[in-house]
């Protein structure tokens, strides 16, 4: 009866002669992304690259419908992350690949990783760093249908400091420096740091990355040092907010994440040696943090081997590392609010699953963990009236994992279904 009504309405608004075909979802159990508990044995109506119905029960479908059978598994809002590099993967010889490859190289590169992406659940990320802003790039040939991939907010280039983080030059000698402008990720003084953030809007990101304090893998001694003055830091932020772009911040120092915080950063990344004032100020700030837990493991990992990293690398890689998650775990259960985020291109892309499960071995209840990659990001982005959820009305991303995820997290990493906007990219 449902059925019959539900194709009664949508023949009396269409045109006539037109038909009328629909994709009926059969979900065994679905996690929605907003509710506390999922429900069992739904129908979920795709028509028009949206969700029409969410159904009780097992829907027949009707002449020319598609039904999709998940009747096995667990029906999911696209995941998103938000701390991807869709444009490089780290490797051994990452260092030689900035010499040696170019802005094409990194081009078809990217349409690799943002395939491998999306077939792992990922329909939407927010990309934080890139060269000649590859990933703008990226973004348009997905929206235009060229090439396959997840829905990118994009801050292309990073900004950072003379011989910080963000600095590609660093290390190199005067003979290969580049005057191409695409390349210039430093600002220095507030009036430089207002005029990266304005170059990046005509550039076309959506949103702003700074580096305020050292890193892991850039070729410098200190991964945690303060890299940006307040004056420095309030310039870009005010900036960006005038041009309605949140602030995104690489930090792994306490001081240096409690100067972004103070001066009104919107999101926190890695965030390694957060201490209880950083915790306190977050959450009076309402500052949202990214723990990329994937990427700390993925550092520590190699770091074991003494010749994979630059011998000023691996001190960093190894103190980094296995603290990410310890911090990961105090800041959620002092309530600081947290988004899903893995740093992959620094781990590897398609790995993206694995870090619900560091999530909950931190002490996150899996739904939780999977709000924090659906719903929470969206209302962050300002796209929650159209995706982070699988309700009536919403855009069509919808993700399936085989089994019950409240059972065996790492169900996660071998999602099994992906629909974004409508289109099924894998059964």
């Amino acid at each position: 009866m449902r059925h019959a009504l539900r194709l009664a309405v949508v023949a009396a608004i269409l045109p006539a002669g037109a038909a009328s075909s629909a994709t009926l979802i059969h979900a065994g159990r679905l996690i929605d992304g907003v509710a506390d508990a999922p429900r069992q044995r739904v129908t979920v109506v795709v028509d028009g690259g949206r969700i029409r119905a969410v159904e009780e029960g097992f829907t027949t479908p009707g002449a020319g419908d598609e039904l999709v059978d998940l009747s096995a598994a667990t029906v999911l809002p696209g995941f998103m992350d938000m701390h991807v590099h869709l444009t490089s993967e780290h490797s051994r010889t990452s260092e030689l690949d900035s010499l040696k490859k170019g802005e094409s190289d990194r081009a078809f590169d990217s349409v690799v990783y943002a395939e491998r992406t999306l077939l792992a659940g990922f329909t939407t990320v927010r990309n934080l760093g890139d060269q000649w802003n590859t990933s703008i790039a990226l973004k348009r040939a997905i929206d235009a249908g060229k090439v396959k991939g997840p829905r990118i907010f994009t801050a292309g280039r990073s900004i950072g400091t003379r011989g910080g983080h963000a600095d590609a030059t660093n290390s190199f000698g005067p003979f290969l420096s580049s005057d191409d402008p695409r390349l210039d990720t430093v600002c220095n003084g507030p009036d430089s740091c207002r005029e990266a953030v304005r170059q990046r809007y005509k550039d076309g990101a959506d949103s702003i990355k700074i580096t305020a304090t050292g890193g892991v893998l850039s070729i410098a001694k200190s991964g945690s040092a303060p890299q940006f003055t307040d004056a420095e830091l309030e310039a870009v932020i005010a900036t960006a907010h005038d041009y309605g772009m949140t602030v995104a911040a690489h930090a792994h120092g306490a001081e240096g994440i409690k100067r972004a915080v103070r001066n009104g950063i919107d999101s926190i990344e890695h965030g390694t040696f957060l201490d209880d004032e950083g915790i306190r100020l977050m959450k009076e700030k309402g500052t949202h943090y990214v723990p990329t837990i994937s990427a700390g493991r993925w550092v520590y990992d190699q770091a074991q081997d003494p010749s994979y990293f630059p011998a000023i690398v691996r001190p960093k890689a190894l103190a980094v590392g296995p603290q990410i998650q310890q911090t990961f775990g105090k800041a959620w259960k002092a309530g600081v609010r947290i988004m899903f985020g893995t740093d992959c291109g620094v781990c590897a892309h398609g790995d993206n699953g694995k870090e619900f499960g560091y999530m909950v071995e931190a002490g996150m209840p899996v739904m939780d963990a999977v709000k924090s990659a659906t719903i929470v990001p969206a209302r962050y982005l300002g796209i929650d009236d159209r995706l982070g959820s699988v309700e009536a009305g919403k855009v069509a991303d919808i993700v399936a994992v085989p089994g019950n995820p409240l059972d065996d997290v790492h169900v996660f990493e071998r999602v099994s279904f992906v629909m974004k906007d409508g289109v099924i990219y894998k059964r």
